[in-house]
């Protein structure tokens, strides 16, 4: 068994795996290189071959999304750790060696990510992940350094190691064992809370979730879907749906469910009038319906889920609105949400 796989999954990103697995090779010692492909129809594999062989190839037969993707790739790994790093992630040294002696210090530890700035503004932080990620009561979640699309620069203000409600997937590292005790990530989100829905599973069971900022990864971020896809808005709201639907306890789930159906309705006539923004709409309108036709597949994962949950109230999880305290409050910043 290895000690620690850093496993970077592929579709198509030739470029930016040429680019930045230079990085991951110079600052990871110690640790197996892998590049899972999703069968991509590009030359990305053949580019691995000839120019980073040391590379160990996980080939798939099919575009698995990001959840399932790591699912199947990572059950060809034997690793204590696995790293999870997403493809544009340009890594610096020491970012994994610190993440490492963190886990092997801090035994209840189940994943862990490290702080997260911007590759094309190297002072701010970077929307997915920036340093550390909670949610409120109602499923929005937010970051130290980030709420919505508000994103601070990095003055040290969030340098402390601090329990988080979720880890990016952008750069997480998590233990092998915790990651198959809850069954790694729900393949059938495909993309987008995945990594939210497997951290706040483990949370439940009593394990911690943690940011630790003395590593550094700079993000390039939206890779693969640009920020105002209708097919990301949609595997947003119907996974933030049903990862709510899968873990919250019966006392909270019928008005949180309620909440969000005013409020996602709210969001997109907001989008269709102000934005005239068709695509969205019709995207959040989609992604409600859709979740409510498959929501009962989740039942039996919900019942387990709850009936060995440790406790359901967990840290990171906030009673606010978000919602109202951004757009009302004009708190735009993590510090002034604590206040």
């Amino acid at each position: 068994m290895d000690k620690t796989a850093v496993v970077i999954l592929n579709w198509n990103g030739r470029s930016m795996l040429e680019k930045y697995i230079p990085t991951v090779l110079e600052n990871s010692d110690g640790a197996v290189i892998y590049v899972a492909d999703n069968a991509s129809t590009d030359d990305s594999l053949d580019m691995l071959s000839e120019k980073f062989p040391q590379v160990r190839q996980i080939v798939l037969d099919k575009n698995y999304g990001f959840a399932d993707g790591y699912n199947k790739a990572l059950q060809q790994v034997d690793a204590e750790y696995f790293v999870l790093l997403n493809s544009d992630v340009e890594v610096t040294p020491g970012w994994l060696q610190t993440l490492v002696d963190f886990m092997d210090e801090n035994r209840q530890v189940a994943a862990c990510q490290p702080k997260i700035r911007s590759v094309s503004n190297r002072q701010m932080f970077e929307y997915a992940g920036a340093s550390g990620g909670f949610i409120d009561r109602y499923g929005y979640p937010f970051c130290r350094g980030r709420l919505f699309d508000t994103i601070e620069e990095d003055k040290g203000q969030y340098d402390d190691v601090v329990d988080v409600f979720w880890a990016t997937g952008a750069c997480m590292i998590t233990r092998a064992q915790t990651y198959n005790e809850v069954g790694g990530l729900d393949g059938r989100f495909f993309a987008h809370s995945e990594e939210i829905d497997y951290c706040w599973r483990l949370k439940l069971k009593g394990y911690r979730v943690c940011c630790v900022p003395q590593s550094v990864v700079y993000h390039v971020g939206g890779g693969t879907l640009q920020k105002s896809n209708p097919r990301k808005t949609y595997l947003n709201f119907r996974n933030n749906l049903t990862m709510l639907y899968k873990n919250l306890p019966d006392h909270e789930l019928k008005h949180v469910m309620f909440v969000r159906w005013f409020l996602d309705y709210v969001a997109a006539f907001e989008m269709l009038i102000l934005g005239r923004n068709f695509g969205d709409f019709r995207a959040i309108y989609k992604a409600r319906k859709d979740f409510h036709k498959w929501k009962h597949d989740f039942d039996k994962d919900r019942s387990y889920i709850l009936q060995s949950a440790k406790d359901n109230n967990v840290q990171g999880k906030y009673s606010f609105l978000l919602l109202l305290r951004y757009y009302m409050k004009r708190q735009k910043k993590y510090s002034q949400l604590l206040k």
